[in-house]
C-alpha cells in the first residue's frame, strides 16, 4: 500500500489536491482536459499503478477518476495544496460519505503538522 508517488519529476501522495492533466484526441485534434480533486488512494505496482482522483462537482456530486500511471495520455500532475501530512490512511474511501467542510479538515492538520 503506497502513499506516495512519483510522476516524472512530480511527488504527491494520499490526501494531497492535484490537477492531472490529459491529452484528448478527438478526431485529428488533440486538446488538454483537466481534473482538480484529493487523491484517494494510490494502488497497483510496476506497469499496472494507478490512482484515483476525486472531487466535488456541481449541485454536491461526487466525481472519481482512476488514473494509470504508465498511461500515454496522462500529461502532467500538478500538487496545488499538501496534504499527506494531515492523513494517517493509505486509502481515503471515507472521503467519500464527507462534505467538503469536512474534507478541508484534512489540509488544516497538514498544515498544523508542517509549522511544528
Amino acid at each position: 500500500m503506497a502513499i506516495k508517488l512519483k510522476f516524472k519529476d512530480t511527488e504527491f501522495g494520499v490526501g494531497d489536491k492535484v490537477r492531472v492533466t490529459q491529452r484528448l484526441k478527438e478526431g485529428d485534434k488533440e486538446r488538454n482536459q483537466y481534473f482538480d480533486g484529493v487523491v484517494i488512494a494510490i494502488r497497483g505496482k510496476g506497469a499496472g499503478k494507478n490512482f484515483i482522483v476525486r472531487k466535488i462537482g456541481a449541485q454536491q456530486i461526487g466525481i472519481e477518476k482512476i488514473f494509470p500511471v504508465d498511461s500515454p495520455s496522462l500529461k502532467e500532475v500538478k500538487v496545488i495544496k499538501k496534504g499527506t501530512a494531515g492523513v494517517r490512511k493509505a486509502k481515503l474511501y471515507y472521503i467519500r460519505k464527507k462534505s467538503r467542510k469536512e474534507i478541508s479538515r484534512i489540509y488544516q492538520k497538514a498544515a498544523a503538522k508542517e509549522k511544528k
